[in-house]
C-alpha cells in the first residue's frame, strides 16, 4: 500500500469534497466546496438544495483534486466514496460520480462508511494511535463512543438517545440570533462570556451508562434565552453580553458532557487511548477540556486537525486504502444509505 494513490469523495452532507492519498496516510490533495451561503438562509441543510449544489460541484472539485496532486485518473490505484449514513440525495451525486469515474479508467472502487472515515482521520494524525481506542464520534448528525480492536468491528459503547450535539449548538445558535453554522457562532460568542453565568444541567451526568441527550439542554437554553428576552431593555432583544453568557453557558455544558463520558469509557473499557474526531471535535473548549483529563491521567489523546475534523475527502480515501488492500471491492450494485450501524462487518473492516 506504500505508493498506491486512492481518490476519495465524500458528499454525505454539505460538503462536495475530494482527495488523493498516498500510502494510505500521505495527503497530497485535500478539495472541499462548502455550501454555508447556500443554507444559511434556512439556519440549516435543506437536503434538495444541498445535493442539486453537488451536482454542479462534484467534476470540478474532483478534477481539482487531481490537479492539485498531479496525479491522473489513469493513475489512481483505487477510488474510495461515502455510501453512508448521511442525506441520500447527496450521497447519490459523489456515488454515482465516483461509480461513473471507476468503471471509465478501470479502477477498483469501494464504499466508505462516514464514521469509519472520521475514525480514521484520528489515526491520519498520529502514528501512536492503534487500537484498542475508544472513539467519540461527535458532529452535526452523531454522538457516539465506540470501542475500536484489531480484527474486529467497533462496538458501540454510548450513543445519543436524542439530538447529536452538533445540532444542539446550531439550534443554540439560532435560539441566540447567530448565525450558521452554529458551532464555530457559538464558539466565538462564547469567548467572551461566563461559561458559570447560567447553570444548565449537564445531560445525565449522573447516569452511569455512556448515552448522551441534549433535547433537554436545549430546552433550558429555549427557556433561558425567553426568560432574559422579557427582562431586555432592547425590545425584547438580548444584549451582547446575554448572547455571550448564555452561549458560554451553553457550551460548557455540553463539552462538560462528552468529556465526562470519555472518562467513563476509559474507566470502564480499560483502555488508555482516545481519539475525538467529527465537526464538534474542533471546538477548543472541549479539545482543553480532553487534553486536561488526559494529561492529569496519563492517557493519550488525538483530535485531528482542524481540517480533518469537518466533513473531508482525506479520510475517506484513508478508509478506503485500508479496505483496498484488504481486498475489499463495490461494484455497480453499490448503492447509498441513510442509516446503518457502524459495527456492520461489511463497513468497519477498514478500522481493523
Amino acid at each position: 500500500m506504500v505508493d498506491e494513490l486512492v481518490l476519495g469523495l465524500e458528499s454525505s452532507c454539505d460538503e462536495m469534497a475530494a482527495a488523493v492519498v498516498r500510502g494510505g496516510r500521505e495527503i497530497l490533495s485535500s478539495a472541499v466546496h462548502g455550501q454555508a451561503d447556500v443554507h444559511r438562509p434556512y439556519g440549516g441543510v435543506v437536503p434538495e438544495l444541498a445535493s442539486r449544489d453537488h451536482v454542479r460541484a462534484v467534476s470540478r472539485v474532483a478534477e481539482r483534486a487531481l490537479a492539485d496532486a498531479g496525479v491522473g485518473p489513469e493513475e489512481l490505484s483505487g477510488l474510495a466514496v461515502t455510501a453512508g449514513p448521511g442525506l441520500v440525495g447527496s450521497l447519490l451525486v459523489g456515488l454515482s460520480f465516483g461509480k461513473a469515474l471507476a468503471y471509465r479508467h478501470g479502477i477498483p472502487l469501494v464504499g466508505v462508511h462516514h464514521l469509519v472515515g472520521h475514525l480514521i482521520s484520528a489515526e491520519l494524525a498520529s502514528d501512536a494511535l492503534r487500537p484498542p481506542y475508544v472513539g467519540l464520534v461527535v458532529s452535526g448528525g452523531h454522538t457516539a463512543l465506540y470501542r475500536i480492536e484489531v480484527d474486529a468491528a467497533p462496538q458501540l459503547l454510548g450513543q445519543t438517545r436524542d439530538d447529536a450535539a452538533g445540532e444542539a449548538f446550531d439550534k443554540v445558535a439560532a435560539l441566540l440570533g447567530l448565525p450558521y453554522p452554529g458551532g464555530p457562532a457559538v464558539s466565538s460568542a462564547a469567548e467572551s462570556g461566563d461559561p458559570a453565568a447560567v447553570d444548565f444541567p449537564r445531560p445525565m451526568i449522573r447516569d452511569r451508562g455512556l448515552d448522551f441527550s441534549y433535547s433537554g439542554l436545549k430546552t433550558a437554553v429555549a427557556l433561558e434565552v425567553e426568560r432574559r428576552s422579557r427582562l431586555s431593555a432592547h425590545d425584547g432583544r438580548l444584549s451582547s453580553r446575554d448572547v455571550a453568557d448564555v452561549a458560554a453557558s451553553f457550551e460548557a455544558a455540553a463539552t462538560d458532557s462528552l468529556i465526562s463520558r470519555c472518562v467513563r469509557a476509559l474507566e470502564q473499557e480499560g483502555i488508555s487511548r482516545l481519539a475525538v474526531v467529527g465537526g464538534v471535535a474542533a471546538n477548543r473548549r472541549l479539545r482543553r477540556g480532553v487534553e486536561r483529563e488526559a494529561h492529569r491521567r496519563g492517557w493519550l489523546a488525538v483530535f485531528p486537525p482542524l481540517e480533518l475534523c469537518t466533513d473531508n475527502a482525506a479520510m475517506i480515501a484513508a478508509a478506503g486504502a485500508r479496505l483496498l488492500a484488504r481486498g475489499v471491492r463495490h461494484g455497480p450494485e453499490l448503492n447509498a444509505f441513510s442509516r446503518v450501524p457502524l459495527g456492520a462487518a461489511a463497513w468497519t473492516a477498514a478500522t481493523a
